[in-house]
């Protein structure tokens, strides 16, 4: 993108915007502290000097965060929004409140190309990837939207991040910075659905940010069906990659897995996914799955989740029911979306 959206640059990047513009280097500190902070009219940016002010506005310069074009707030203090970016492209992103502290869950593209047959946000395809300052967007927008601070931030809404490793590198290192939002590593939380070289990769940039595979199946046959995927990197190749990270990094890894009424909830799948996951440094979330309009599967019978979760405990696999938020707003990725659409 040909785009003069200041939050697309780091540090270094807006020290060299002050050497052409004639400006000494510290203010470039000064301005990503301001666009840390979610702020976006320069009036605001109390230490800077006009002359500087004038040169960005005459050469083009601004700081844009995503706009909010539809909002939905639930019962327990879940919010989602619905994003425009300058060029009209949405996402969206969610807002959570734990006894942790609030997270918050961000897209990285705009659509989708993986094809999970489960995801709402896959179904229109890939439209193009969001910048890392267009992600570090999502998270400022909404701060200033909830007026709330948000300590977690999760890479898993709209998109398949690994599909877009360097803008999400820079997301990282963006928000990461101490000069800026200085969001703590161990506080990060990227989702893949498999990927492989991409995840290898990932742990040796990033060994200290958590790393979430959507497993969402016990075996390859059963993962090729709802995650085309599986078809490039196999199911046996992908758990040897997680074991692999997990001694590089010395780090716990996540499975994610949506329980899918009469697909993958049997007792049978339980017993499996526990064998596969013997002895690995691994706790698995179980997602009661968000039913999206216009696809078949429906979510796991409450009786099968617990009988689901009470085989991988009894096999030694850590494992957590993922808590409900949102139930009563369009939760899903891609939902809001598709529902204001149509």
């Amino acid at each position: 993108m040909n785009d003069r959206n200041l939050i697309n640059l780091n540090i270094g990047e807006l020290k060299v915007l002050m050497n052409e513009l004639d400006e000494k280097p510290f203010r470039a500190n000064q301005l990503f502290e301001w666009i840390s902070k979610g702020v976006v009219d320069y009036s605001e940016m109390r230490n800077l000097p006009k002359s500087l002010i004038d040169k960005l506005i005459d050469s083009g310069y601004y700081v844009g965060l995503p706009e909010i074009i539809r909002s939905q707030e639930s019962r327990d203090g879940t919010v989602k929004c619905l994003f425009r970016f300058r060029d009209g492209a949405e996402v969206e992103s969610v807002f959570m409140k734990y006894d942790y502290g609030n997270s918050i869950c961000i897209s990285s593209q705009v659509g989708c190309r993986m094809g999970c047959s489960f995801c709402a946000s896959t179904m229109d395809g890939l439209e193009r990837n969001l910048t890392g300052g267009e992600m570090l967007g999502e998270v400022l927008a909404m701060r200033n939207h909830t007026g709330e601070d948000i300590g977690h931030v999760v890479v898993m809404g709209m998109g398949e991040p690994l599909d877009n490793y360097d803008e999400l590198s820079k997301l990282i290192r963006l928000i990461h910075n101490p000069k800026g939002y200085n969001l703590g590593l161990r506080n990060i939380t990227v989702s893949t659905c498999g990927i492989i070289p991409g995840m290898q990769k990932f742990a040796d940039d990033f060994p200290q940010v958590n790393l979430a595979v959507s497993l969402h199946a016990p075996n390859q046959e059963l993962r090729e069906k709802t995650m085309p995927v599986a078809k490039k990197y196999t199911y046996k190749d992908l758990i040897q990659a997680c074991r692999e990270y997990t001694y590089k990094t010395s780090r716990r890894i996540t499975f994610e897995y949506a329980l899918i009424d009469g697909v993958n909830d049997s007792k049978n799948c339980a017993e499996e996914l526990a064998s596969n996951l013997k002895g690995m440094l691994a706790h698995v979330n179980l997602i009661p799955l968000n039913e999206v309009e216009g696809r078949s599967y429906r979510q796991a019978s409450g009786d099968n989740v617990k009988r689901f979760k009470d085989i991988l405990e009894k096999k030694g696999v850590a494992v957590t029911v993922r808590r409900t938020l949102g139930s009563d707003i369009d939760a899903a990725c891609g939902q809001l979306k598709r529902n204001r659409k149509g």
